[in-house]
């Protein structure tokens, strides 16, 4: 009889295996089919782009839409930079905003401090398209339309709540004695903060950089709606502008190239430094 039990033991221990193994296989093709798809449609000839029904696969590989993305589109080097310029610099001004804030709600005690992260927080839950309209007036009337900066402070608005809540709870399972300690050693609060605190919260400061900075990368309504020309257009935009020889052609392959260019960097950053990444998020959740 305990026999017959445990091999019932095993068989339902290997089926929950195969099924969780199953599932994930299942969730990561989910995340991965558009990514794929997209390449497929790079590395695609004009030929098959064009084929009624569309093919699967490719006839042969090509990477010439990788090339004319450049070629047939002066600009696109230029929006690059736009891009990492305006996700640099949004990333840059929430960090500072964020670790100063992030730092006074986790040390200072004062009534109502769950709801002021609560409301912080809640922040990003609300729809950007909610508040184009008077952000465009806003914009307008000084002048700043087609400039860094009408695109740099919506991304901070929206990236600054999610950098706060994050380095908050870092922050709150720092060990006081290291403070106080800096203090007794005669170091004020801006110097303990600068070389005791801060390095000491590196992977929740890197967590939210990254995050910052991939949700500042890839923002496109207020960048479409603030933009009328390639001086200041982020890549985002411009990949939507791209056109063809005529004004009914869509050039997908270079449409596709060009969003592989400006995603795999990401991904490839990511996947390096996962771990850093979930050593900051996963902070707080375990009390050794």
């Amino acid at each position: 009889m305990a026999v017959t039990v445990a091999g019932q033991s095993r068989t339902s221990q290997r089926l929950t295996q195969v099924l969780f193994y199953i599932g994930v296989t299942l969730m990561v093709l989910f995340c991965v089919a558009p990514l794929l798809w997209v390449f497929d449609e790079a590395i695609k000839p004009t030929i098959d782009l064009q084929a009624a029904p569309p093919t699967l696969f490719p006839s042969h590989v090509t990477f010439d839409s990788f090339r004319t993305a450049f070629e047939d589109h002066p600009a696109f080097i230029g929006n690059i930079k736009n891009s990492v310029i305006i996700a640099g610099v949004a990333t840059i001004v929430a960090l500072l905003f964020g670790c100063s804030a992030g730092y006074a709600i986790a040390r200072l005690r004062f009534r109502g401090r769950a709801t002021v992260l609560s409301t912080i927080l809640a922040v990003t839950m609300f729809p950007p398209i909610a508040i184009l309209g008077p952000l465009y007036v806003f914009m307008y009337q000084r002048s700043w339309i087609d400039t860094y900066q009408a695109m740099i402070i919506p991304d901070v608005v929206f990236t600054l709540p999610l950098t706060i809540w994050i380095l908050t709870t870092f922050f709150r399972e720092l060990p006081r004695e290291l403070e106080e300690s800096a203090k007794v050693d005669g170091a004020g609060i801006f110097r303990t903060f600068l070389s005791v605190v801060l390095p000491l919260a590196a992977p929740g400061v890197f967590t939210a950089a990254i995050l910052a900075f991939i949700g500042a990368w890839n923002e496109f309504l207020f960048a479409v709606s603030f933009t009328t020309n390639d001086s200041v257009r982020p890549v985002t935009v411009a990949l939507t502008n791209f056109s063809g020889a005529t004004s009914y052609e869509v050039p997908w392959g270079e449409i596709s190239a060009g969003s592989i260019i400006v995603t795999v960097p990401l991904i490839v950053v990511v996947l390096i430094l996962q771990r850093r990444i979930i050593a900051g998020l996963t902070a707080g959740a375990v009390k050794g």
